[in-house]
């Protein structure tokens, strides 16, 4: 997967032009995202899976924390199928005060409730902190080549990571971005509390971030 995807420059000139603030950009990376026809997602999220099989990253009993897509992003389903055949534990997030912008780990088994934002999550009162995780996927509006994620802005997962910015040495959960191409920006600037990528799967293959 090539450092930059050259569309992503021309599908995005103003950013590259430093003209768009975060705001800005999200709208207009989410448009872009809804542009996406049902048959593309499909194809994407399979493609996705297949580059996920591809990694080595899943193993017998690897705790595995997935999200329940809205209807912009990409679905995970393909990939925690994958994962659940492969014997890992799946976790999906769960929100603890949305309030306060908590979140936390439930496991993915038993029944779902909407959470205050109307996203599905787990109803069971079973809680994992997300650095026990070994592999997180987070969905996200926009990323570039370094890792830097745009989400939707409520800073949940940013929050609940918060501690990997204090980190030298273990860093905890592989946290890999998921994502159809056309989300790459040519670069984005990053705030101080940007947790960062490992790593981001599109349908185009893994890109390891620097």
């Amino acid at each position: 997967m090539t450092r930059t995807d050259p569309a992503a420059a021309a599908a995005h000139p103003e950013f590259v032009a430093g003209l768009s603030p975060r705001p800005a950009l999200r709208r207009e990376a989410r448009a872009l995202r809804r542009s996406l026809g049902p048959a593309e997602r499909s194809a994407a999220a399979l493609a996705i899976a297949r580059h996920l099989a591809a990694t080595g990253w899943l193993r017998p009993g690897t705790r595995i924390a997935g999200y329940l897509a809205t209807r912009e992003e990409v679905d995970p389903g393909p990939c925690l199928a994958l994962a659940s055949a492969q014997g890992c534990e799946l976790w999906l997030p769960r929100i603890d005060s949305a309030r306060q912008g908590r979140m936390s780990f439930a496991p993915a088994h038993g029944p779902l409730r909407r959470n205050a934002f109307g996203i599905a999550e787990p109803a069971n009162r079973e809680r994992l902190s997300p650095r026990w995780m070994q592999l997180v996927l987070v969905p996200l509006v926009a990323f570039d080549a370094d890792g830097t994620r745009l989400g939707m802005g409520g800073g949940f997962y940013d929050r609940a990571l918060a501690w990997r910015l204090l980190r030298h040495r273990w860093r905890g959960p592989r946290l890999v971005g998921v994502a159809h191409s056309i989300q790459q920006l040519p670069r984005m600037p990053a705030a101080a509390h940007d947790v960062r990528l490992d790593a981001v799967i599109t349908e185009r293959g893994v890109l390891h971030c620097t």
